[in-house]
C-alpha cells in the first residue's frame, strides 16, 4: 500500500510543474537522435535505453543508480520503445537484453534491490529519496510487464534449492515481492495460473512465500478461484496450513465459500501441527459470522484438545532423558515452554475474537452451557470462562459467573478439572489472575453451599501455582473474607488458611502479618472460628521462619485476654492459650535417624508456665474453668501431643478429679441441704456394692452457698458442680490417649452411684419454694449431663456387661428428662446451668426459653379491632363471624393445653445439655425392645442380647436428627444482623463442627441397616396391631403409651432417612459411590444382593422398599415424611419425573384416608393441619394435570361439606372437613395460580390446534378459579377472604400477562370459546369486587391491605379487554356502566345508595341487544372512577369496583 501511495504522489508532482524535468528530457532526446537506429545492437538496446532514461547499471555489489524520478524513468522507457522504428520487435529485443544482463547473479541481485538516487552536478531538482528496484520499475510499464513476469518466474526455479545467497538475501522471496502491489496487472488470470503451477514444484519455504503473497499480487476478481485452489492444497499438505490460512484471511471471499473453507479447516484441526494451532483457531473464529457463531464455536470446542498440547511434549521429554542425559534437561524445558506459549497464543486468539465480536462471547457461553455430561467438559471451558470474565463487558462477566455457578452446582465442572487446568496452564492463567480472584470471591460469598467449596479450590490452586504477588493477594482476600461477618464465608476462609498453613507453612509465613490483623476482629468470630484462627497462627509461629515475632504477639494477646474480667474476652484468651499450647507441645515427626525429636527443656518450661497461667486465670469462675477443661479435652482428642505434655496433663487431671468430685461412701451422708441426701443409680452388683460415689448434690449445695457468700464479699471456692461433666470428659480422653483407647482405670465410674435426693419430690414440686424448685431443676440438669458424658465415654466398649450399663444410663436419662419436664413446667423464669461453655452469653436467649407455660389467651385473632359503628348494618354478620372465629380459636387453645399438660418443650433447652458424640448413635444398632418387656424399675431383664427400648431409641433419633439438620442441611450464608442478638444455633454442636459433612454422611450410611431394621420392626408392630383389631387402630387391647412411642419412633426414623438422603453433597460426583452405597442398603432390604445395579435401578428398588410402609403409617405427620422421603430419593436418580405418578398416587392415598387416634378420635390440631397442607401441596405438584386435580377436589370434596355438619368429612376426601377447609382452600388457590403461570404465552405464529389447546387449558383454569371464588359466599370467614383476595389478584395478573395475548390472536378463529371464557371470568372478577366492598365494611386491615392492588388489576383487566376488541376491530361492541358496591351475599351496600342516581341504576341493567351485549349484561360493570364508556367483548364483565 505504501508503494501505491508513493507512485501517486510522484505522479501528481510531475503533473503540476516539472520544468527542469522537461528540459532534461529534451536534451536527452536530442542526443539520442544523433545515434542511428540501425546501429543499435540487441545487447546495447537494454543498456542504452536505461542509460538514456536515467538509470546507470553497475557491476559487482554496487547498486544501480537512478538520476530521475522513477515515474519519469518509466515514461521515458515507454516512449523510447513506442517511437522506435522497430516497434514492437524492439520490445522483445529489450527483454532479451534484460535476460542476458541478469544471467550474472550479482547483476540480477542488483536489479532486484532498490536503486540508489544520484544527482548531476548543480542539479537541485527533487528526486525521491526512495526508489524501487529496476525490475519493479520495469514491471510498472504495461507493455513489458507480462514478458518480465515470465522472465522472473523462469528465473525463480534456479534459486529454489539455494534460496539464501552469500549476502544472506532470500532471492525467491525478493523475486515474489517484485510482483506485490502493482498498480495494474495486465494478465492477472495468467499470472495466477503460473503461480499455482510454480507451487506444485517449489519447496515448502518458497510455497509459503508465494501463498502469503497471493492477496497482494492478485486482483479481487480472482480471490474466490484462488481460494478454491488453496482449499484443495490445504487438504493435501498440512505444512502450508499457516500460510494458506494467512492468505485466506486476506482474501475477499463469498460467505458460502468462506463456510466451505472453514469446514475444510475444521476437519484438519486434529492433524494440524502444534505450532500452527493458534493461526488455525484465529482463522476459524474470525471467519465466523453472527448467524453461525454458535455452530462454529461448538465444533471448535469439540475438536480443540488443549490437554494434548501439554502432555505429549512432557512424555517426549521424559523419553529423551533416557537417550541422552546431557541434552535432555534443556530440551524438555524448551518443549514445555513452547507448549505453554502455544496455549497462550490460542487463548489470546480466542480472547481477541471475543473482544471484537459480541456474538462469539454469547456463542461460547451457550456452547459451554449446553454441555450436559461431566466427561464432556474440558480445560478450554474454564479458560474461556476466565477470558469472558476478564473482558470489560458486564454481560460477559455476569454470564461467566452464572454459567460457572450452574456448572459447579450440578457437579459438571469438578475440582479435578480445575486442578488439571492449573497444573497444565499455569503461565496462561497467570494473565487472568484478577478474573480468577474475582470469581473465587464471588463463589465464596455465594449463599449456595454447593458452589462455596469450588471458590476455595480456586484460591488454593492460585496460591500454589502463582508467584509471590499472587500469593499475597490470595492471603489478603481470605483475610477479607474472615472479617466479613458472614458465618459460612468466614468458616471457609479460615479452613483455606489452615489448609495453606498445613501444606505450605514456609510460603504462608511472609504473609503472617496479614493474618495477624484478624486478631482485631475477634469480637465478630464464633468460638469455633477463634479456635481455627489461633490454630493457624500457632502453626505459623512454630513452623515458619517468621515464627518468633508471631509467638511474641500471640503471647501478648493471650495474656491480655486472660487478664480481662469480661467473660467474653476471657473465653477468647482460654481458647487461644489452649491452641497455642497444642502447637507448642505437638509431637514432632521422626527424623532420618528414626528418632523422635522431643521438646527442649526451655519449651517445656514455657508450656508448663502457660498451663499454670491459664488454670489460675480460669479459677475465677466455674464457667471459665469448665471452658478450660473442655478446650483441653478437645486438644487432647484432636492433637498428638508430646508424651511429656500428655503425661503432665493426664496425671494432674486424674488426681484433681478424685479429690474434687468423688467421695467415699460412709454409713451416713451429711444432709446439710434442703433435701435429704440419698445414694442413687448404683449399677454395681449387690455382692460388690459401691464404695465411692459422685458427690453431686453436696457440690451443688455448696455452689448455692458460695453465691450467697460472693454477694457478701467472701472468696469463691474453686470446686463447682458445673465443672463435673467437663472435667470427666477431659479425664476420659486423657485415659484413652495414655492407655490406647482403654478405660479400665475409670470404668468404675459408669456404674458409680450419685449422691442425690429422692426423686419422688418431683411429684410434690408445687409445694416447694422457688429456691427449692430451682435447686431441684439444677440438680436434674447436672445429673442428666453427667449421664450423657458417661454414655459418650463408654458407648464404644464391646463387652456385654458394659453395653448393658450404657443402655441403663440411657434409660436413666430418658426417665430423668420426664421428671425435668414436670419440674420446669412448675418453675417459670428458671435459668438452667450452662452446659456448653464456648457459646455466647445466654442471658438474652433464656428469656424466650423460660416462658411460662400457662398464658392468658387473647380473644379473636390477637389484634385490636374497631367496634362496629352504630349505623352499620353489617354488625350482626360481623358478630356472627367473630363468634365462629372465637370457637375455632378455642379449639386451637384446647389442643395447645393438651400439649402443655405433657410438660414443656425440651427442644428449647437443648443448649443446656452436654453434647453427645457421634459414636453414641451407634447404640441404635441394638435391637428394639418393646415396652412390654421392660419392668417397672427401668432395669432390663438379664438376656444375652442387648436391646434398646422405644424411649431410648426416640432419645437417640432426636439427637441424630438435630445433628443431621445442623451438619447435612446447609442453610444459606447470612450476615450477622446489626444490633440484634439471636440465639447461637451452633451451641451444642462444638464437637460436630470438627467433623466434615462427608464423614457425618458416611457414618450415617453405616447405620442405615440398623435404621431400616427399626423401621421394619415398627411396621411389623402396627401390622400386628391392625390384624388383631380387625384393621382398627383404636382397639380395646391397644396400649396407648406404647402405641405413642412406636409412632414417634416411626416418624423419627423416616425423618432421619429423609435428612440423610437430602444431603446436597450426594449430587457431587465425588460422593456418587457413597450415594450408591446408601441406596444399596435400602434396595438390599427388598431382595438379596445380586450383580451391582446402576443408580437408576437402585433408586427404583429403594422406592419399592419404602412404599411397603405406607399401609401401616400411624399418623398424617409420618405420612408426610414418607412422601417427602420418596420425593428425595426419586431425585437422586437423575430423572425425578419418572416417579411423579408414584408419588402422586401415594399422596392421594394418604389424603383419602381417615386418620384416627388410638383413643378413637379424629386426628386434628395445628400439626395435623400443617402436615395436611404440605401433603396436599406434594400431591398437586406431582399430579400430571393440576387443573383437573383441582376441579376434582372442588367438585367431589368441597361441594360435599357445604351443607355438612361441623365434624362431618367429605366421603371422597376424608381429610376434608369444615375444620380443614381453609387448609384445602389455600393450597388449591396457591397451586392453581402456580399452574397457570406455567401455561405458554399465546403467539401469533401458533397454529389453530395449538390455540385451541391453550384456550381449553385456560377455560379449565378459569372454571376452577370461578368455583373457588364462589365458595367465599358460603365460607366467608376472614381467613378465607384473605386467601381469595391474595391469590385472586395473582391469578388475574397471570391471566393478563399470559392469557390475554392468546385471546388477541384467537378471537377471530375461536370467537365462541373466547366469549365463554370471558363470561366465566367476569363472574369471578365481580365476586372479587364484592369482596373488596366487604373488606372495607369490616374495616379489617389484613383484608383492606389487598384492596388497592386487587382494584388496580381489575381496572387493568377492563382496559386490556378493550384493547383486545380494538385489535380485532370490535371496539363498538364495548360499552360500560357503573358497578355498585355490594357485600359477599350480593346485597347492595346501603351507605352509598343515596349517591347512586336513577340513571346509573338503569345503566347497570343492560338490555340484551345482540349476542355480544347479551353476554356483556352480566359483566358490564366498572369503577365509578373511570367515567369512560367502554363495552366488553362477548364474555367480558368489566369487573371494576367503586370506592
Amino acid at each position: 500500500m505504501m508503494r501505491k501511495r508513493r507512485s501517486s504522489t510522484v505522479d501528481n508532482a510531475e503533473k503540476h510543474a516539472p520544468s527542469s524535468t522537461t528540459a532534461k528530457r529534451s536534451r536527452t532526446t536530442g542526443r539520442q537522435s544523433k545515434v542511428s537506429a540501425p546501429e543499435e545492437s540487441t545487447a546495447s538496446v537494454f543498456s542504452v535505453f536505461l542509460r538514456e532514461a536515467g538509470v546507470t547499471l553497475k557491476q559487482g555489489g554496487t547498486p544501480n543508480e537512478i538520476a530521475v524520478d522513477q515515474v519519469v524513468f518509466q515514461k521515458r522507457i515507454q516512449k523510447k520503445l513506442q517511437k522506435s522504428p522497430r516497434y514492437p520487435d524492439i520490445v522483445q529485443e529489450f527483454i532479451s537484453g534484460l535476460e542476458s544482463h541478469i544471467e550474472d547473479a550479482d547483476r540480477f541481485r542488483n536489479c532486484l534491490l532498490p536503486c540508489v538516487p544520484t544527482l548531476p552536478e548543480g542539479d537541485t531538482s527533487c528526486v525521491s529519496s526512495f526508489h524501487e528496484s529496476l525490475l519493479r520499475m520495469l514491471l510498472g510499464i504495461e507493455m513489458l510487464q507480462t514478458l518480465i513476469i515470465n522472465t522472473l518466474l523462469e528465473k525463480l526455479p534456479e534459486y529454489m534449492l539455494n534460496s539464501i545467497d552469500d549476502a544472506g538475501l532470500c532471492i525467491p522471496r525478493i523475486i515474489i515481492n517484485q510482483l506485490k502491489w502493482l498498480d495494474r496487472v495486465v494478465d492477472c488470470k495468467e499470472l495466477a495460473a503460473k503461480l499455482m503451477e510454480l507451487l506444485s514444484v517449489a519447496p515448502v519455504d518458497v510455497q509459503q512465500d508465494i501463498i502469503t503473497s497471493l492477496p497482494e499480487i492478485l486482483e479481487d476478481s480472482l480471490h474466490n478461484d484462488i481460494a478454491q485452489d488453496l482449499n484443495s492444497l490445504l487438504k493435501e499438505n498440512t505444512q502450508l496450513t499457516v500460510a494458506i490460512l494467512d492468505a485466506l484471511s486476506s482474501l475477499n471471499l463469498s460467505s458460502s465459500l468462506l463456510t466451505e473453507v472453514r469446514g475444510a479447516v475444521m476437519t484438519t484441526l486434529a492433524a494440524v501441527q502444534l505450532e500452527d494451532l493458534p493461526v488455525v483457531v484465529k482463522f476459524i473464529l474470525h471467519s465466523a459470522s453472527a448467524s453461525d457463531a454458535y455452530e462454529v464455536v461448538c465444533n471448535l470446542r469439540r475438536k480443540l484438545e488443549l490437554e494434548q498440547c501439554v502432555l505429549p511434549p512432557v512424555v517426549q521429554a521424559s523419553q529423551s532423558r533416557f537417550k541422552s542425559k546431557g541434552a535432555a534437561v534443556s530440551k524438555s524445558t524448551t518443549v514445555v515452554c513452547d507448549s505453554q506459549d502455544i496455549v497462550t497464543l490460542i487463548v489470546d486468539a480466542i480472547k481477541s475474537a471475543m473482544r471484537f465480536q459480541k456474538a462469539l462471547s454469547e456463542a461460547w457461553l451457550k456452547a459451554i452451557e449446553s454441555v450436559e455430561e461431566l466427561e464432556d467438559h474440558k480445560v478450554i471451558d474454564l479458560l474461556v470462562l476466565f477470558i469472558l470474565h476478564s473482558t470489560n463487558a458486564n454481560h460477559s462477566r455476569r454470564g461467566a459467573e452464572r454459567v460457572l455457578k450452574a456448572k459447579v452446582r450440578t457437579g459438571q465442572i469438578p475440582e479435578m478439572l480445575l486442578q488439571k487446568t492449573f497444573q497444565d496452564n499455569t503461565e496462561v492463567l497467570r494473565g487472568y489472575f484478577p478474573s480468577i480472584l474475582a470469581l473465587a470471591q464471588n463463589l465464596l460469598r455465594s449463599p449456595d453451599p454447593c458452589v462455596v467449596p469450588f471458590g476455595g479450590h480456586m484460591y488454593r490452586h492460585s496460591f500454589t501455582a502463582f508467584d509471590s504477588y499472587c500469593q499475597q493477594e490470595v492471603v489478603g482476600c481470605l483475610v477479607t473474607h474472615v472479617c466479613s461477618g458472614v458465618c459460612g464465608e468466614v468458616d471457609m476462609a479460615l479452613e483455606l488458611l489452615c489448609g495453606l498453613v498445613m501444606e505450605n507453612p514456609s510460603e504462608v509465613g511472609p504473609y503472617a502479618v496479614f493474618i495477624k490483623g484478624i486478631l482485631d476482629y475477634l469480637d465478630n468470630l464464633t468460638p469455633q472460628q477463634i479456635r481455627r484462627l489461633f490454630h493457624l497462627l500457632s502453626r505459623l509461629a512454630f513452623r515458619s521462619q517468621q515464627g518468633s515475632h508471631i509467638q511474641d504477639d500471640m503471647h501478648i494477646v493471650i495474656r491480655k485476654q486472660l487478664s480481662s474480667t469480661a467473660p467474653k474476652y476471657k473465653r477468647i484468651g482460654i481458647i487461644g492459650a489452649v491452641m497455642f499450647i497444642g502447637s507448642m507441645g505437638a509431637l514432632k515427626p521422626k527424623t532420618k535417624d528414626n528418632q523422635k525429636d522431643s521438646l527442649s527443656p526451655e519449651t517445656f518450661r514455657q508450656l508448663s508456665a502457660l498451663l499454670e497461667l491459664v488454670q489460675s486465670s480460669s479459677e475465677t469462675s466455674p464457667e471459665a474453668s469448665a471452658l478450660y477443661y473442655d478446650e483441653l479435652a478437645n486438644l487432647v482428642q484432636t492433637s498428638t501431643l508430646d508424651p511429656q505434655v500428655q503425661e503432665k496433663i493426664g496425671k494432674r487431671v486424674l488426681d484433681d478429679f478424685q479429690a474434687e468430685f468423688v467421695v467415699d461412701l460412709g454409713p451416713e451422708i451429711q444432709d446439710s441441704f434442703s433435701f435429704p441426701a440419698r445414694v442413687m443409680y448404683d449399677l454395681e452388683e449387690e455382692e460388690t456394692q459401691a464404695v465411692i460415689a459422685v458427690n453431686l448434690m453436696p457440690l451443688l449445695a455448696k455452689d448455692v452457698h458460695s453465691k450467697a457468700k460472693q454477694h457478701n464479699g467472701d472468696k469463691k471456692d474453686n470446686k463447682s458442680s458445673l465443672c463435673l461433666s467437663p472435667f470427666f470428659r477431659l479425664l476420659r480422653l486423657c485415659e484413652e490417649k495414655q492407655n490406647h483407647e482403654g478405660l479400665d482405670e475409670i470404668d468404675a465410674l459408669l456404674g458409680c452411684p450419685l449422691i442425690l435426693t429422692d426423686m419422688d419430690v418431683v411429684d410434690k414440686i408445687e409445694s416447694l419454694s422457688k429456691v427449692e424448685k430451682e435447686f431441684l431443676c439444677t440438680l436434674l440438669f447436672h445429673t442428666i449431663n453427667w449421664f450423657r458424658e458417661l454414655v459418650n465415654a463408654f458407648c464404644r466398649l464391646k463387652e456385654t456387661e458394659m453395653k448393658m450399663k450404657v443402655m441403663t444410663r440411657l434409660q436413666n436419662i430418658t426417665y430423668l428428662q420426664t421428671l425435668l419436664e414436670q419440674a420446669l413446667a412448675e418453675t417459670p423464669g428458671y435459668i438452667p446451668p450452662v452446659a456448653n461453655f464456648d457459646g455466647e452469653s445466654t442471658d438474652v436467649i433464656l428469656s424466650s426459653t423460660a416462658a411460662p407455660v400457662h398464658k392468658t389467651k387473647k380473644n379473636g385473632s390477637g389484634k385490636k379491632r374497631k367496634a362496629p359503628g352504630k349505623n352499620s348494618l353489617e354488625g350482626n354478620s360481623q358478630m356472627e363471624d367473630k363468634m365462629e372465629e372465637d370457637e375455632t380459636q378455642q379449639e386451637l387453645e384446647k389442643e395447645k393445653e393438651k400439649e402443655a399438660r405433657h410438660g414443656v418443650n425440651m427442644e428449647s433447652y437443648r443448649q443446656f445439655f452436654r453434647e453427645l458424640d457421634m459414636e453414641v448413635l451407634s447404640v441404635v444398632q441394638c435391637g428394639l425392645l418393646p415396652c412390654s418387656l421392660l419392668d417397672s424399675e427401668l432395669q432390663t431383664k438379664k438376656r444375652e442380647e442387648v436391646l434398646i427400648g422405644p424411649a431410648e431409641l426416640i432419645f437417640l433419633l432426636e439427637d441424630m436428627l438435630q445433628k443431621l439438620e445442623f451438619s447435612l442441611t446447609a442453610a444459606p450464608a447470612k450476615r450477622r444482623p446489626f444490633l440484634k442478638v439471636k440465639a447461637d444455633k451452633n451451641v451444642g454442636f462444638s464437637h460436630l463442627q470438627q467433623t466434615s459433612p462427608k464423614d457425618v454422611a458416611a457414618f450415617c450410611v453405616q447405620l442405615l441397616p440398623a435404621l431400616c431394621l427399626h423401621l421394619e420392626n415398627c411396621h411389623n408392630y402396627f401390622q400386628t396391631l391392625l390384624s388383631e383389631n380387625d384393621g382398627m387402630v383404636d382397639g380395646p387391647t391397644v396400649d396407648i403409651q406404647e402405641h405413642h412411642l412406636i409412632s414417634s419412633c416411626c416418624q423419627l426414623l423416616l425423618q432421619v432417612l429423609n435428612s440423610i438422603f437430602s444431603w446436597f453433597g450426594f449430587s457431587q460426583p465425588g460422593h456418587r459411590s457413597l450415594l450408591k452405597r446408601a441406596l444399596g442398603v435400602l434396595a438390599g432390604r427388598l431382595e438379596e444382593e445380586g450383580p451391582e445395579l446402576n443408580l437408576e435401578l437402585l433408586v427404583k428398588h429403594s422406592l419399592d422398599y419404602l412404599l411397603n410402609f405406607h399401609s401401616t403409617i400411624p399418623n398424617l405427620s409420618s405420612a408426610l415424611t414418607l412422601s417427602q422421603l420418596l420425593s428425595t430419593v426419586a431425585e437422586k436418580g437423575g430423572n425425578p419425573f419418572a416417579f411423579k405418578e408414584q408419588n402422586a398416587s401415594l399422596a392421594r392415598g394418604f389424603l383419602t384416608q381417615q386418620w384416627m387416634t388410638v383413643s378413637g378420635e379424629k386426628q386434628r390440631g395445628n400439626k395435623f393441619n400443617e402436615a395436611l397442607q404440605a401433603l396436599l401441596s406434594i400431591y398437586l405438584r406431582h399430579v400430571d394435570d393440576v387443573l383437573k386435580a383441582v376441579e376434582e377436589i372442588t367438585q367431589e370434596g368441597l361441594s360435599q361439606i357445604i351443607n355438612a355438619s361441623k365434624d362431618e368429612s367429605s366421603a371422597a376426601w376424608p381429610t376434608l372437613s369444615k375444620q380443614t377447609f381453609l387448609v384445602f382452600y389455600k393450597v388449591l388457590m396457591t397451586e392453581l395460580e402456580k399452574s397457570v403461570r406455567r401455561i405458554p404465552i399465546g403467539k401469533s405464529s401458533d397454529s389453530s390446534e395449538a390455540q385451541s389447546e391453550k384456550l381449553l387449558t385456560w377455560n379449565l383454569a378459569v372454571r376452577d378459579f370461578h368455583i373457588l371464588v364462589n365458595l367465599v359466599k358460603v365460607f366467608d370467614s376472614r381467613s378465607v377472604v384473605n386467601v381469595c383476595l391474595k391469590y385472586g389478584r395473582l391469578f388475574l395478573e397471570s391471566f393478563l400477562k399470559l392469557g390475554m395475548p392468546l385471546l388477541d390472536f384467537s378471537f377471530k378463529r375461536h370467537k365462541e370459546d373466547v366469549q365463554n371464557l370471558l363470561k366465566t371470568f367476569q363472574l369471578s372478577t365481580r365476586q372479587l369486587h364484592h369482596m373488596c366492598g366487604h373488606s372495607k365494611i369490616r374495616q379489617d386491615t389484613s383484608l383492606t391491605n389487598h384492596v388497592p392492588a386487587v382494584k388496580k388489576s381489575l381496572e387493568l383487566f377492563v382496559y386490556r379487554v378493550k384493547a383486545m376488541l380494538t385489535l380485532n376491530n370490535c371496539q363498538e361492541a364495548f360499552w360500560i356502566g357503573n358497578l355498585k358496591n355490594r357485600n359477599l351475599k350480593g346485597e347492595e351496600i346501603l351507605s352509598q345508595r343515596c349517591q347512586e342516581s336513577e340513571e346509573e341504576e338503569e345503566e347497570e341493567q343492560q338490555p340484551p341487544a345482540q349476542d355480544l351485549s347479551e353476554e356483556e349484561e352480566q359483566g358490564n360493570d366498572t369503577e365509578t372512577l373511570s367515567k369512560v364508556n367502554r363495552e366488553e367483548n362477548g364474555a367480558q364483565d368489566d369487573t371494576d369496583e367503586s370506592d
